[in-house]
C-alpha cells in the first residue's frame, strides 16, 4: 500500500471516529463507518490522494451514515442479542448527554449538526457532505440545532425536576 495512505490514515482515524461517534452516538458503529470510509478512499486512492482524501472520507462517512440508517430502518434482526457491547475505545470526548440528544434528531439533522460542531463546515460544506443544495442543508442545521435545544433543555428540566 502507499505509504501517503498509511499516513493519511493514521492522521485521519481519529478526526474521522470523532464525527463519527457523533453521527452514530455508538463507539461501535462509529469504528464500523470510519473503517468503511477508509476502505473506499484507499480504493480510489490514485484518483482522491493527490486532492482532497479528508474530504473526500468525510463526505463518504457521513453518506454511509445516511445509508446506514435507511438500511437499519428496512432489516429487523434475527435471533439474540447480546446483552452488552464488546470495548471499542473513542477517543472524542463528548458529553454522554449530548450524544444522547443527538440521537433524537432526525439523520439528516443530526449529521448536519455534527458536521457544523465537530467539523466547523459551513453551509456549503455541509451540503457537500450531504449531498443537498445549500437550503436544503441551512434547514437540516437550523431546525436540527432548534430540535437539539429542546431535547436538551427537557432533560435538564428532568435532571432537575427529579
Amino acid at each position: 500500500m502507499d505509504q501517503r495512505y498509511e499516513e493519511f490514515v493514521a492522521v485521519e482515524t481519529p478526526r474521522l471516529l470523532r464525527v463519527a461517534y457523533g453521527l452514530t452516538g455508538n463507539p461501535h458503529d462509529a469504528w464500523d463507518l470510519v473503517q468503511e470510509a477508509l476502505v473506499r478512499v484507499g480504493m480510489k486512492w490514485r484518483t482522491v490522494g493527490d486532492g482532497n482524501p479528508g474530504g473526500y472520507a468525510h463526505t463518504t462517512l457521513v453518506r454511509l451514515n445516511i445509508d446506514r440508517g435507511r438500511r437499519l430502518s428496512r432489516e429487523r434482526l434475527p435471533g439474540v442479542l447480546p446483552d452488552r457491547d464488546g470495548p471499542v475505545r473513542v477517543d472524542a470526548v463528548l458529553d454522554p448527554a449530548l450524544i444522547e440528544a443527538l440521537r433524537g434528531l432526525p439523520k439528516q439533522q443530526r449529521a448536519a449538526v455534527v458536521l457544523r460542531a465537530l467539523e466547523d463546515l459551513d453551509h456549503a460544506g455541509i451540503a457537500e457532505r450531504l449531498g443537498c443544495s445549500v437550503g436544503t442543508a441551512r434547514s437540516h442545521l437550523s431546525r436540527g440545532l432548534a430540535r437539539l435545544r429542546e431535547i436538551l433543555a427537557e432533560q435538564e428540566v428532568s435532571d432537575h425536576g427529579a
